[in-house]
């Protein structure tokens, strides 16, 4: 190794959330445990939602090590250079079984304890450069920290912010009235539309398809355009937000009369709601998906997807069809399917008549993967478990015609390896905030209930 040079060791969590971190770290040198490779194996084969991830991290590093001898691999093999400005760092393999269990000081009789046990051997051997352990297990940490290991980090070449709070909302209130606040400003109608042409000084980060509001209640407008000098504002009037409707559904705040303006537009491909439990990211979707598929026929299909840690392992071991195995874990949508029909005399009648006519499908995350989805509209719930590769992959997906909605909830993150700043929601939020055929909003504020907005707020 060379002096001053980093070495990374990468723990197993890593590759899964992105297969190709290992070409992440520029001049410095990645090391790879030998456990992380059997502990790959053992994944890919699984029917899990993580074992295509492992497949990728495993085809990567054999793509990048195909031609190097058995001693080449051990040494290292440089990566593919980055840039003209830094030389590129070296990958190799790390043989923990090789290690004297007496110069260790963790038990070898669990995978964890293997990794952080290579990295205290490469501290040790190379004095001269920082060894640094590389993992989202945040437990991992704590007892690499416990062995004697100085350095221990998460992996956050993915990571855009450094705080929840600093996530892009979709929205920019003003204090007070807007107007006060514009010095020089001219404007255009066409049809319906007016737009306002402002100095960017009043709003020097604004985005494209970013909401303008005020505390006054007075204005309502979005970002459709701007340059170096100048915002061009449509405004959206106020009332006609809060007077939208989809199928029967109106908006009960300014935030769901943005959402809904956003879930509406035609030339909107992608919108992203996050928010609180309760605040109608489902709700919303599903009622405007009815609305554009079978009163506006925009769209073929509606598809309804989610994240399910628990259902990729046992899906194929359920009874049924895929509809039916996904059923449980869709019973947010299929409430939100009885709320929009509540009123109907025969409710089960007419909710597998409107299922039928909407052509609404259910299916698991694992069927978005190698198709190409036309003529769509996809409502994937419950994204703040997925990583920034797994949502890749499934916009990815997405063809001519189709519109996907992203919702998630970034309080409730079950996966063991993410976290709000981390998550693959909070990601493509900051990374489409200026894609003219996105649109985010933060849903603020709890709608559901009296209970339910105090326990969001209070518990």
């Amino acid at each position: 190794m060379t002096a001053n040079k980093i070495i990374y060791v990468l723990d197993t969590n890593i590759l899964l959330h992105e297969p190709f971190a290992f070409l992440s770290f520029k001049e410095h040198d990645v090391l790879v445990p030998m456990t992380v490779l059997e502990e790959l194996d053992s994944i890919k084969d699984r029917h899990k939602d993580v074992s295509r991830d492992a497949r990728v991290a495993i085809r990567a590093l054999e793509d990048t090590l195909v031609n190097a001898t058995p001693e080449q691999v051990l040494a290292g093999v440089k990566l593919p250079q980055n840039d003209d400005l830094h030389p590129s760092g070296c990958l190799s393999i790390f043989n923990d079984y090789a290690l004297d269990e007496s110069q260790v000081k963790l038990s070898f009789n669990e995978n964890d304890n293997r990794i952080i046990s290579s990295a205290i051997y490469l501290q040790a051997k190379n004095p001269d450069n920082k060894v640094v352990l590389v993992t989202k297990d945040i437990n991992m940490r704590l007892k690499a920290k416990g062995a004697g290991l100085a350095f221990v980090e998460d992996y956050r070449t993915d990571q855009l912010i450094d705080d929840i709070k600093f996530l892009t909302k979709g929205y920019h209130q003003f204090p007070g009235d807007f107007w006060q606040q514009v010095h020089d400003c001219e404007s255009e109608t066409e049809g319906r539309n007016t737009t306002h042409y402002i100095k960017r000084d009043l709003l020097p980060n604004g985005y494209i398809n970013e909401y303008l509001i005020d505390e006054g209640d007075h204005f309502a407008g979005k970002v459709t355009g701007f340059d170096d000098e100048n915002l061009a504002i449509t405004d959206l009037s106020r009332e006609r937000l809060m007077a939208k409707q989809a199928w029967g559904i109106h908006p009960k705040n300014i935030y769901q009369g943005m959402a809904m303006d956003a879930l509406l537009d035609p030339t909107i491909d992608l919108v992203i709601l996050t928010g609180p439990a309760g605040c109608g990211k489902t709700l919303l979707a599903l009622a405007t998906a009815l609305e554009q598929v079978i009163e506006r026929g925009l769209y073929d299909k509606i598809i309804v997807t989610r994240s399910t840690p628990e259902i990729a392992e046992s899906i194929g071991f359920l009874p049924g069809t895929e509809e039916e195995k996904m059923a449980p874990w869709l019973a947010a949508i299929t409430d939100s399917l009885e709320v929009l029909h509540k009123q109907d005399e025969n409710m089960n009648a007419s909710l597998n008549y409107i299922i039928d006519k909407a052509n609404i499908q259910f299916k698991s995350v694992n069927f978005m993967r190698g198709r190409s989805i036309q003529n769509t509209l996809v409502l994937l719930d419950e994204c703040q478990n997925l990583t920034a590769s797994q949502l890749k992959t499934i916009i990815t997906r997405c063809g001519e015609g189709t519109k996907i909605v992203c919702s998630g909830n970034l309080a409730q993150i079950d996966s063991n390896y993410l976290t709000a700043v981390t998550s693959g929601l909070t990601y493509i939020v900051e990374r489409f905030k200026n894609f003219p055929g996105s649109s985010n909003i933060n849903l603020n504020g709890v709608v559901r209930s009296r209970l339910a907005s105090f326990a969001e707020e209070n518990l």
